[in-house]
């Protein structure tokens, strides 16, 4: 038998303190947004890949070039996965990344990479849904909460063997690129940035929900490369993402990913970001 458990009687006092924020962003090291958005104007295109709809792809930026993800055909989301190009042990860490901005992340935000480097990876310059802000039902766009679509929850809660989800996609996309199997490039995939998703958690049950993107052909996002970066982008198999998360009935279109190089001397002054200062000892004399 299940104890009753009731409230205590200053219940509605406690539910009524005020939160505070966890981690006061206002002592981030401020990215130059105007340097990097003036040295984007005569930046050039140096590179390009298409992401096949349902599928993945690897691109790669150096550290001081631009890279966009644009919405070509149809509303479409987008799995971002990026590591360090010299070391895939360093990779994009969603979860601080929240903790610093929030749920969803848009221009003058960073991503961060994972410990021990803690260091910004990427800086978004341009949100052409920066517009979206957050919407009645909490949803907003560019979320660094959900994880991406896996064929081990799928099996979990529907038994199927689906093979085209985000995790898949990125696992065969990194192993395409780097000459890697399957099983050595699996435990590289990490939880994403949904480019374009449109997302947030439902206020009475708390749980993480999904809405029709607003992405439109033409809407992109467009980060500086901080470090050198290898990315892979999964064009997610629920297309916008408006009614199934993993299915091959959704309507879903490519995503272009461009690569733009700035003029010589349009970043003088700018260094690539160390890793984090932090020396390690965790509390034991060296």
């Amino acid at each position: 038998m299940t104890e009753t458990i009731l409230p205590p009687a200053d219940a509605e006092d406690r539910r009524a303190i005020q939160p505070v924020i966890c981690y006061p962003n206002t002592t981030l090291p401020t990215p130059p947004l105007a340097l990097y958005q003036a040295a984007r104007k005569d930046a050039t295109k140096v590179d390009e890949v298409l992401i096949p709809a349902r599928d993945a792809r690897c691109f790669e930026v150096p550290a001081g070039h631009f890279f966009r993800i644009t919405s070509v055909e149809g509303p479409q989301v987008g799995d971002l996965n990026l590591w360090n190009a010299h070391d895939l042990n360093e990779r994009f860490f969603s979860g601080k990344t929240r903790a610093l901005h929030g749920t969803h992340i848009t221009t003058g935000e960073r991503m961060w990479s994972s410990l021990p480097n803690l260091r910004p990876m990427a800086t978004i310059v341009t949100d052409t849904l920066g517009w979206y802000g957050i919407d009645a039902y909490g949803g907003s766009v560019h979320d660094v909460i959900g994880t991406r679509c896996d064929p081990y929850t799928g099996n979990l809660l529907s038994g199927d063997q689906y093979h085209y989800c985000c995790h898949s996609n990125l696992t065969r996309a990194l192993a395409a690129h780097r000459g890697m199997s399957l099983e050595d490039a699996e435990p590289h995939v990490h939880d994403v940035l949904n480019v374009f998703m449109c997302t947030g958690f439902t206020r009475d049950t708390g749980q993480y929900f999904m809405k029709a993107s607003p992405v439109r052909p033409g809407d992109y996002l467009e980060a500086f490369a901080e470090i050198d970066l290898l990315g892979a982008l999964s064009a997610c198999p629920g297309g916008d993402c408006s009614a199934e998360h993993s299915s091959d009935a959704a309507a879903c279109y490519p995503l272009l990913v461009e690569v733009f190089a700035p003029k010589e001397g349009a970043l003088e002054g700018w260094e690539s970001p160390a890793i984090n200062g932090y020396d390690r000892s965790h509390g034991l004399s060296r």
